[in-house]
Order: C-alpha cells, then structure tokens, then sequence
C-alpha cells in the first residue's frame, strides 16, 4: 500500500491513471519552455552587451624590424652583437678588417696634397703672370719706340750721306751710314713682333685662371675620393641605428660578405598590434576607438589600446598576386583590411612579434 500513488481528490472517476501520465508530460513541456525562454534571454542578453563590440582571432603583434646590411663588404673580425640580446642605439653589432679600407683612405689623403700642391703652383703662376705679362707688354713698346726713334736717325744720317759730295765723305763713311740704317729697320721689325708677342696678356691671364680652376677641381675632387674613403673606413664598424633586440643574426666571425648582404634584424620595442577585420565589421569602426587585447601567449595579461588607423585596402589587394576577378568565374569572398591598433599600455617586457592577439574593439 506504500506504493499506491494518490490522486487528486478531484480526479474525474475512471481516469485516475490517465491523469497520472499527463502531469509529467505537462511538467517536461514546461521545463522545455523554461530552457528555450532562458536561451532567448540570454541570446538576447549576449547580443546587448556585444552590439557594440567588434572582434576577431585574426590578429597578431607586429612591429618594426630593421634589416641591418654592411655598405662595405670584407671580413668579419669582431662580433659585438649576441642573438636576442637588447642592444642601444648607436652601439657597435660587428666589426670589418679595417686594413684594406684605411690602406685606401691614406691614398686619398695623398692624391689630395698632390692636387693642393699643383692648385697652389697654378695660383703662383697666376699670380706671376698678372705682373709680369703687363710690365713686359710696357716694355716691348717702349723698345718699339726705341726703335722706331733709332730707325729715324740712322735714316737721317743715311740720307746726309748720299746728298754730301764724294769730296766731302768717304765710301766708308756711306757704307756704315746704310748698314746703320737697315740695322735699325730690323731693330724696329724686331720691337713690333715682341710687341705683338707681349700684346697676348688677356690670353696669357686667362689660359693661367684656366689652368687654376683645373687643379682647383681636381683639389674638389680628390677632397671627395677622400670624403669617402673615410666614409668607408667608418662603415667598416657596423653600428645599430636604433635600439631594439637582436633578431635573425645570419653572420659568424670570419665570414666575409658583401655590401648590402642581410646581416641581421634589429625589433624595437614599439610593437602595436594589426588586425584583419571582415569588411562587414568596418562600418562602425573609426581610429581612436578603445580595444581590449587579450594575447593568447599570455591569457592572464590584460592590455588596452586604440584604433590608429584602417588600412586603405584590403590584404588581398597588396598581396603580391593580387586576385583577378575579371578572368574566369568570380567567388565573393569577403574581405579583410588590416586594422592597427596601438598599445597604451605595454608589458615591461618584450612582446615576440607573430603572437596570436584576440582584439574587442568597443564602439561608441
């Protein structure tokens, strides 16, 4: 008897046993309502709450890495740098043998005091020939005048010679007459060519001035092979233009290498983070809006940041085989855009470049 359920006392005659069955069904309906009207609740809920956050696994931490390639080449003799190590900026990395480089500069360094001496000596000249090509154009034609003064007379006595009678001279006296005369003509061809020769001073001065600009150009010149051959000399000492960690060093002592060979990277601690959002998510999201940055790598590390900017184009549209969408059948496919995000406030530590970062973007 402890086993004979009750029913209610108001249970219609004859259908005691029916009613039993209906009131767990009628319970396992309610319960199913319940359930349902609690997942809407909550779907409702969840959608409140998140209507105005965007967020995507598809991102990553990024930042700047700087290639470091010598600008010399020859062989390493020292090596400052070590793999992952925090070195600043300025500091030296490597350490090219110097020898061949210095060997180079000195020979420079020679050439230019040649070219100095030769620049100073057409200066002299230069100088020389300002004073002296005037005074002696002055003196060819003050001799000319001599000359011509000479000429005049010798002329004068000639003609007296020939009108004097035979009685009164001699043969002698006529003969020296006419040769002094022909030697002053000749004196007074010879006056006018050096005078013509001395008349070339504005040439002279200017071949002279030519000739100074020539080595004064090859003074620039061999000042500039020396400007860089210092320059060489100090590239031979590899140093880091910023400060950051070490990265992908693919250089050993003794190696020898070439002039823009990819040594190794330098990270610097500006790292941000760039997200790939969908081009649906796009439309709400404006630079300046808040993001809370979870990274996978370190799940207890909670970050915050801000949308910098939104990439003028989808990844696809800079990959470097772009998709063409004219030839054959066309997929939509939606798109991603590289969103990056700053972070306001980072870890004391470095954060490896690559880490999978879940980034919830708050909407106003």
């Amino acid at each position: 008897m402890e086993n004979v359920r009750a029913f209610p006392a108001d249970a219609p005659p004859g259908r005691g046993w029916a009613f039993a069955l209906r009131a767990p069904r009628t319970r396992a309906r309610l319960a199913v309502l319940l359930i349902v009207l609690v997942a809407l609740l909550g779907a409702v809920a969840y959608w409140w709450l998140n209507r105005n956050r965007v967020t995507t696994d598809d991102a990553f931490i990024d930042g700047n890495a700087v290639t470091l390639a010598p600008r010399v080449g020859g062989q390493v003799v020292a090596l400052e740098a070590h793999e992952n190590a925090l070195v600043r900026r300025g500091q030296v990395l490597l350490r090219l043998d110097p020898r061949p480089w210095r060997a180079a500069r000195d020979a420079a360094a020679a050439r230019l005091e040649a070219a100095e001496a030769k620049a100073a000596d057409a200066a002299a000249e230069l100088a020389r020939i300002r004073i002296t090509a005037p005074a002696a154009l002055e003196a060819a034609r003050a001799a000319l005048e001599a000359a011509r003064a000479d000429a005049a007379r010798a002329d004068a006595d000639w003609r007296r010679q020939r009108r004097m009678p035979d009685a009164a001279t001699t043969p002698q006296a006529r003969d020296r007459a006419l040769a002094a005369d022909r030697a002053a003509e000749a004196a007074v061809t010879r006056a006018d060519a050096t005078l013509r020769a001395a008349d070339t001073v504005a040439d002279r001065i200017a071949a002279a001035r030519a000739t100074l600009a020539d080595r004064t150009a090859a003074v620039a010149l061999a000042r500039a092979r020396l400007a860089t051959a210092a320059l060489d000399l100090r590239w031979t000492t590899l140093r880091a233009p910023v400060s950051g960690y070490v990265t992908i060093r693919g250089v050993q002592l003794g190696n020898t290498v070439a002039p823009g060979q990819a040594l190794l990277s330098l990270v610097t601690r500006r790292e941000f983070v760039t997200a790939d959002l969908k081009e649906t998510a796009l439309t709400r999201v404006h630079p300046g809006e808040r993001v809370r940055i979870r990274i996978d790598a370190f799940p207890d590390l909670a970050l915050r940041g801000h949308v910098l900017s939104i990439q003028q184009g989808t990844g696809s549209r800079f990959s470097a085989f772009p998709a063409e969408n004219a030839t054959g059948n066309y997929v939509k496919v939606v798109q991603r855009v590289p969103v990056r995000i700053s972070i306001d406030n980072p870890p004391p530590f470095a954060l490896p470049l690559g880490l999978s970062v879940e980034p919830t973007i708050v909407l106003r």
